[in-house]
């Protein structure tokens, strides 16, 4: 769809008004701009983006439409299954699944997107609860759910099982499987700036990683090659293929002022659902990256894109700096920068399994090079 903006008229935009109207971001009361994209309704919609962990530009594109329409649903407002093909989603997916994590139901995630691991977990709380086990949520099960309510008050209670399962996978990277994301590549060159461009240079930097992660025993694999690109549904798909313990995401911003510099992380976050290992794994990441580079440091945050939200593990994406900054793209181009990213990134994984009394302080962790 072509994205709507500020200024647009359209039948389109009056259904986008009536979406936020519907969720309380947006008084549509007045008749005269019920059909018009103005400043209110752009600040709307940047809310609602900011809510939902989409990029923030004001604009309605699929992304922010799909959102938006996933927003009207309620749990309990339709029968909820598992369509192949072309999955449910809404908010009623989501509180559904985030009921089913609070009860004790394991899932990765409350991603809002009703597939075979939502409806098989739902076929385990049928049948603990003497219901037909046939993975639908419809009238019996809604009123099953009701009458439990919530059994886990506070805190996430995902987390405390993420991080039994980090600690019994062990402190060794010996075996561990893992995902290298080089954004963009073919066709689809990313950011270009005096010459070079993102895909050549993240490439470089997951070769350089895949080397350093290949020398300790980790199994890898890249999620395309040096010529070729692939669509985040295609990477996603790779990634839940292999098993992959965590997805590695690297890419390289730019925008259209030089002034904008720095490293920024992004992990699946949207609301109260998250990834909570990916958290702590960009937090990691962002962090030694930061120590090691010198590099402005943009945080962390929690963002609801494509290839963060298809992944069954852990996957961050990794901004390591703007090629559009004069000072950023020197670094970028250094080949013992993006050796120094490698390593970074490499010492984020390796802490990511350590037990917190062996965890080193920040910056100061190196990688034996005799193992490479």
């Amino acid at each position: 769809m072509q994205p709507l903006r500020r200024g647009d008229s359209s039948s389109a935009v009056a259904e986008v008004r009536g979406m936020l109207a519907s969720i309380g971001l947006l008084n549509n009361s007045d008749p005269r701009t019920a059909h018009v994209f103005d400043e209110t309704t752009e600040l709307a919609v940047r809310h609602f983006q900011q809510r939902r962990g989409i990029s923030v530009d004001g604009r309605v594109g699929v992304e922010t439409y799909a959102a938006l329409t996933g927003a009207h649903w309620k749990l309990g407002d339709r029968v909820l299954a598992h369509e192949s093909g072309s999955p449910l989603t809404g908010d009623d997916v989501t509180a559904l699944q985030t009921q089913l994590i609070e009860l004790g139901y394991h899932l990765v995630r409350a991603d809002g997107v009703f597939e075979g691991d939502t409806a098989e977990t739902l076929r385990s709380f049928q049948r603990d609860y003497g219901l037909i086990a046939d993975g639908i949520c419809g009238p019996d099960t809604m009123r099953a759910l009701r009458q439990l309510g919530r059994r886990v008050v506070g805190g996430r209670p995902q987390l405390l099982r993420d991080l039994i399962a980090v600690a019994d996978s062990g402190p060794s990277l010996l075996g561990k499987r893992i995902v290298l994301d080089a954004g963009h590549g073919g066709a689809d060159t990313g950011v270009v700036a005096e010459g070079v461009t993102e895909s050549e240079l993240v490439w470089d930097l997951t070769s350089r990683l895949d080397g350093r992660l290949t020398a300790l025993g980790v199994r890898t694999w890249s999620t395309r090659g040096p010529q070729n690109g692939a669509t985040d549904e295609q990477r996603a798909k790779l990634a839940n293929d292999v098993g992959a313990d965590l997805v590695l995401s690297l890419h390289v911003d730019g925008f259209h002022t030089p002034e904008a510099n720095g490293i920024a992380t992004y992990y699946y976050g949207a609301g109260e659902s998250a990834s909570t290992i990916g958290e702590r794994l960009a937090d990691l990441a962002q962090r030694e990256l930061v120590a090691r580079t010198g590099m402005l440091d943009n945080r962390t945050h929690g963002k609801t894109w494509g290839l963060l939200r298809l992944t069954r593990m852990p996957t961050v994406r990794v901004e390591v700096g703007y090629l559009t900054a004069p000072g950023d793209r020197a670094k970028l181009c250094d080949p013992q920068y993006r050796d120094t990213i490698a390593e970074g990134l490499l010492v984020a994984v390796q802490r990511l399994y350590l037990p917190v009394a062996d965890d080193p302080p920040t910056g100061v962790m190196r990688i034996p090079a005799h193992v490479r």
